[in-house]
Parts: structure tokens; sequence; C-alpha cells
């Protein structure tokens, strides 16, 4: 069974980002494959905290940027998924360049979907270890 129930369209994805906080941090979705999203997010006067590292705060909106759309994709037509949950582990440093995070589900449930967000430096190196739980819900 596939795990996408929506089509799957970067650029549409691209596109529901435009005038948000994921077009100001530089976060970019840029593959989707048959079990996990993958994007993007450059480290740099945007995502720093004051001492010039990565914020943990930019780390976990990224993951739960990638977690939602990957919910999205995987929630059928006439239903969105909303976040309830997110929680971040925060294990490497990182001043510059570019962090990617990876999306794969752990629990796809008819009501709840818990997704793996693990986020590497240019290094692949793991950066930041996330699960974020969204709620499933028909649209009125």
């Amino acid at each position: 069974m596939p795990l996408w129930k929506k089509p799957v369209d970067l650029d549409a994805l691209q596109q529901l980002q435009r005038n948000t906080l994921m077009e100001a941090l530089g976060i970019r979705i840029t593959a989707v494959e048959d079990d996990a999203l993958f994007g993007t997010m450059p480290v740099d006067a945007r995502t720093r905290q004051p001492f010039g590292l990565l914020h943990g705060g930019a780390s976990a909106a990224l993951a739960e940027t990638l977690g939602s759309a990957a919910a999205h994709l995987a929630t059928p037509p006439g239903t969105i998924a909303m976040g309830l949950e997110i929680s971040a582990h925060h294990l490497k440093a990182v001043r510059e360049g570019i962090v990617t995070g990876c999306a794969r589900p752990l629990h796809l449930g008819r009501t709840t979907q818990l997704w793996d967000i693990r986020i590497q430096n240019a290094a692949d190196q793991l950066v930041c270890s996330a699960r974020l739980t969204v709620l499933v819900r028909e649209i009125p």
C-alpha cells in the first residue's frame, strides 16, 4: 500500500510555504521518496541564536515543517493533519551551511500519526532528532 494518499508535487508544496515562517527561515522541501520526505534549511542570521549556533527553535521548525508536509501527503483527500506535539533533541552544534531533514512515519493510524524526523549537517552527522504527533481530521 503506498504511503502517499495525495498527489506528490514539490512545486505545490513550496507554494504552500509562501508568506509563512518556513519561507522566512529559508526552509525548502527538496524531495519525496516512497517512504520519506526531505527538506533543507540554511544556518545563517535567520536561524542562529545569539552565540552563533543553529537555534533549537529553528531545528524544531524544520522538523515540524517536514513532518507536517509528510503527514499532509499521507492523509486521504478530504482530511487534514494538525500537529499535536513535537519533541526535539539537539545533539550537535552547527554554525554555518545547510542542514537537511528527513521525515519518516512511525505510525499511520486513522486519527493519529507519529513521524520521526532526523536533521543532519553537511557531514551527515545527526544534529537533531525529533518526533511529531499529528491529529487527522476530516475537513468540515
